[in-house]
C-alpha cells in the first residue's frame, strides 16, 4: 500500500541532526492514581479520570492490541504461530469498515469490535490506521480510495465523525489508542507535482485543492480532542524525502517537514493534537546499514556525493533511525513540540536469509561497495510493491532508540500491496504497474525493473506465499 518515492538530484547538502534532540530519551509520565483513605483529607480521582491522563510514551510498560483476523492468518501458515501474537495495525481503509464490513481484508469486525476485543485482551494500546482521504495515494493505482478528489466534506462527517464518535466512548477511556492518519499523503504534495519530473495529474490536482491539508488537520484535530488518543501523522521515509537542499526542486526534507508545520491553524488544530509521527509505514527501508555509511569515503570520493552510484543518489541517509531522527528535529523546527516522538514500521525491513551480507565489501569500486555491503536488497529505494526477497524485521517494541518511541508492525505482515495484474473488484483499487514484476520502472523509481513479486491479490489480501518468504527472510530470524 506504501508508496515510495527515490528521486535523482545533485548539489544535496548534508543534513545533521540536533545533536542535544537526537540524544533525548523518551520520557514516561506515570498515571498517578490517589485514593482517599479514612484517615486521608484527599480528594479520591475516578479511574475513568485517572486512565486519560497521557503519557509521554503510550507505549511504555503498554500491552499492545492483537488483533485476531490477522493473527488467525499467521497462525494457519507454517511456522506462523511464532510471531501470531505480535500487534498489529488495524486499516480503516474504507467508511465500511467502521462498521465491519465482511470483506476479505479487514472481516467482519468493526472499529467497536475490535476496541472491545482489546478490552477482553486486557490490552493498553490499540493501533488505527486512519487511511480513506479524497484521492488517497494520488501517485498510485493499487491503493486508491472509495472518495474522489473533491469529496472532502464526506470524508469528514461519514468517516472522521463517526471515528472520534466511538474513540470518544466513555468505555474505552483505559485504551491509549495510537491513531496512524493518512499515509503516502502529505510528501507526494512536495515530491510527485509539478514541475518535477516526478508529477502526476492526480497529485497536482490534490496540491490545488488542498483537500490533503484540510482533511489531515481536521483528523489530527477532532480525534486529537480526545483525552486518551495519539496521533502520529506519516512521515515517508528516507528513500522518498531523504534529500535536502535549498532548491527546492531538489529539496524533499525540509520541504515535507514545513508542509506537515503548515497545518498546524487549520481547523483549530494544535501542535498538542499531533503526539508524533511515523516512518516507514508499510514500506522495506532497513533501519540502519550496519557495514557502510553513508558519506563514507570509498574510491576517492565520499558516497553521497558520487553521481554514478543510483542507490545512494545523493540520498542523506541510508537507514530508517538516523532519518526518523533527523526528521524528527526539523519537525519540531517546523513547530511541533519538542518532546513528539517517532514510531517506525519494522514490519517487512528485516532483510535477513540466505543474501543478507555478514560484512562491508573490500571492493575500491562504489558501485559493487555499496551493492555488496546492503542489507537492504531492493533493485530501488522507490519500488514499494511486494518486494520479493524481503523479510521481517525488529519484533514491535517500545523505546528501542533516543527519541522513537516504538518499532510496531502497523502493516500486517502478509498483506498484499497490490495485485501482480488487473483484478476487477468494488473495493476502489486500481492496478499499478509497480506491482507488475515485468515492469520496468517510471520516474518515481528512477525507471528501474518493480523487484515486485508475482501471483499476488489485491492490496490488503492475505498472500500465503509473501508471508512464508517473510518468515524465511526474518532478520531477527524467527525462533
Amino acid at each position: 500500500m506504501t508508496l515510495n518515492r527515490s528521486r535523482h538530484h545533485s548539489g544535496r547538502r548534508r543534513i545533521v541532526a540536533l545533536g542535544a534532540a537526537a540524544a533525548a530519551a523518551a520520557t514516561v509520565s506515570a498515571l498517578a492514581v490517589t485514593t482517599a483513605g479514612a484517615e486521608e483529607n484527599t480528594v479520591e480521582e475516578s479511574p475513568v479520570e485517572a486512565q486519560q491522563a497521557k503519557v509521554d510514551n503510550p507505549y511504555e510498560g503498554a500491552q499492545v492490541y492483537v488483533n485476531p483476523i490477522w493473527s488467525a492468518n499467521a497462525a494457519a501458515e507454517p511456522g506462523g504461530s511464532a510471531v501470531a501474537d505480535e500487534p498489529t495495525g488495524v486499516w480503516l481503509d474504507r467508511t465500511s469498515a467502521i462498521e465491519g464490513n465482511d470483506s476479505p481484508t479487514t472481516g467482519s469486525m468493526g472499529l467497536r469490535d475490535h476496541l472491545d476485543e482489546a478490552l477482553v485482551q486486557g490490552s493498553d494500546v490499540v493501533q488505527i490506521v486512519i487511511y480513506n482521504l479524497p484521492g488517497r495515494d494520488c501517485a498510485a493505482l493499487a491503493s486508491n480510495g472509495e472518495l474522489p478528489a473533491d469529496a472532502i466534506d464526506r470524508y469528514k462527517t461519514e468517516y472522521i465523525d463517526p471515528i472520534a464518535e466511538i474513540q470518544a466512548d466513555p468505555a474505552y477511556a483505559s485504551l491509549r489508542i495510537v491513531n496512524v492518519i493518512e499515509i503516502d499523503s502529505l510528501p507526494n504534495l512536495v515530491t510527485n507535482v509539478t514541475p518535477r519530473a516526478t508529477a502526476t495529474p492526480n497529485c497536482d490536482t490534490m496540491l490545488a485543492n488542498g483537500n490533503y491539508q484540510d482533511g489531515i488537520s481536521y483528523a489530527a484535530a477532532e480525534l486529537g480532542a480526545l483525552p486518551n488518543t495519539y496521533n502520529y501523522l506519516d512521515a515517508g521515509h528516507h528513500g522518498w524525502i531523504g534529500w535536502g537542499d535549498t532548491n527546492p526542486q531538489y529539496d524533499n526534507f525540509f520541504a515535507s517537514a514545513e508542509m506537515f508545520g503548515s497545518l498546524i491553524g487549520q481547523n483549530g488544530m494544535t501542535a498538542d493534537d499531533v503526539h508524533g509521527f511515523i516512518t516507514n509505514t508499510a514500506n522495506y527501508s532497513a533501519l540502519e546499514e550496519p557495514y557502510w555509511e553513508v558519506d563514507q569515503n570509498v574510491g576517492g570520493q565520499p558516497l553521497n556525493q558520487n553521481p554514478n552510484l543510483p542507490w545512494v543518489d545523493w540520498n542523506d541517509f541510508n537507514g530508517e533511525i538516523d532519518f526518523a531522527t533527523a526528521f524528527r528535529d526539523e519537525l519540531v523546527s517546523s513547530g511541533f513540540n519538542s518532546n513528539v516522538g517517532m514510531l517506525i514500521d519494522t514490519s517487512r525491513n528485516g532483510w535477513g536469509g540466505a543474501d543478507r551480507p555478514t560484512g562491508p565489501s573490500s571492493s575500491t569500486d562504489a558501485v559493487t561497495f555499496v551493492d555488496e555491503s546492503r542489507i537492504d536488497q531492493r533493485i530501488q529505494k522507490g519500488n514499494w510493491c511486494n518486494q520479493a526477497g524481503a523479510g521481517l524485521g525488529e519484533r514491535p517494541q517500545a523505546s528501542p532508540e533516543a527519541g522513537i518511541d516504538a518499532y510496531v508492525w502497523i502493516k500486517p505482515p502478509g498483506e498484499s500491496d497490490g495485485a501482480s495484474e488487473e483484478i476487477p473488484n468494488d473495493e476502489g483499487k486500481g492496478f499499478d504497474q509497480m506491482c507488475d514484476p515485468d515492469y520496468q520502472g517510471n520516474p518515481r523509481n528512477g525507471n528501474n525493473p518493480s523487484g515486485a513479486r508475482d501471483d499476488m491479490p489485491l492490496s490488503g489480501h492475505w498472500s500465503s506465499e509473501q508471508f512464508q518468504e517473510l518468515l524465511e527472510n526474518a532478520y531477527p530470524p524467527v525462533s
